[in-house]
Order: C-alpha cells, then structure tokens, then sequence
C-alpha cells in the first residue's frame, strides 16, 4: 500500500472507534437528515404563487418598530422561512454520512428545479424566488465543501494516531 492509503484506512478505523464501532455512519439514517429542508419555502412559494397569484409584495402584516412599522409581505415572510431552512441545512452538513451525502444530492436536484422554474415559469421570475434559488445554491455548495472539510478533518485526526 502507499503511505496515502494508510493514511485514509486509518482516518476510517479512527471514525469507527469513534462511533462506538456501530455499523452507522456519522449523521444516521433518519428522515430528517436525508430530507432537503430547502424544498419546504419552495413548496411554499409555489403554493402562494399559485393559490393567491403572483403578487408576492401584498403585506401580511406589520410589525410596530421605534421608527415606525416594518411592513412584511409574503415574499418576505418566504425569505424568512428558506434563511432558517438553510441554517439547519447547514448544521446537518457537518456529517459524512450516507444520508449527508444523500441529502447533498437532493439539495442539487432542489437548486435545478429552482433555476428551471426560475428561468421558465412566469410567477416564479420574482425577486424573492431569485433569493431563495440562491439560497438552494448556497445550501448544495457549503454542504459539499462542509462534508469535505470534515471528512478532512476526520481523515487528519486517524492519520494521528
């Protein structure tokens, strides 16, 4: 074997004593860290879009401030809700699991459908559709490059030993 190799079988030997020798791999199995968080605001959108036309800047609500009112409008509220989503998508990156991997490939698929919807269906072609397409885009990149790192990381710290 080259020194590369022994290298790489023991950042995996290292991961494995470090999950216990349990035959799962960092991240689990379960749904929700398969499930790409980010078609839940594009589901969202889609409805709103569709349900109540495509006036995404009608205001739902106020909310009363020192300088006066923040007026929220459904655009907004959408772009509110795809900033959490991709905070927790990002915080699930952290693994190198199958179903990290797995969910990296979904969140792609998630960003193809926003460009295509973006770029050839009229109520999609808005500026807060724009924001959450690149809000996918942003989710499917840091999650690769975040796996990366910690697969890094994890190979640095076998390496070690």
């Amino acid at each position: 074997m080259a020194g590369g190799d022994n290298g790489v079988l023991l950042g995996m030997m290292a991961a494995n004593q470090a999950r216990g020798g349990r035959g799962r791999a960092n991240g689990g199995g379960s749904m929700f860290n398969v499930f790409p968080l980010m078609l839940i605001p594009v589901v969202g959108y889609a409805l709103v879009a569709y349900l109540t036309g495509a006036d995404m800047t009608s205001v739902i609500f106020s909310l009363p401030m020192v300088n006066g009112e923040l007026d929220l409008s459904k655009g907004d509220v959408l772009i509110i809700l795809g900033m959490v989503m991709l905070f927790i998508e990002l915080i699930k990156s952290a693994g190198s699991g199958t179903a990290t991997i797995l969910n990296h490939g979904l969140s792609m698929g998630v960003f193809v459908i926003c460009m295509v919807l973006f770029l050839l269906v009229g109520n999609f072609g808005t500026a807060p559709f724009f924001l959450i397409t690149l809000m996918a885009l942003m989710d499917t990149v840091a999650g690769f490059v975040v796996t990366i790192v910690s697969a890094r990381r994890d190979l640095a710290v076998g390496g070690e030993a």
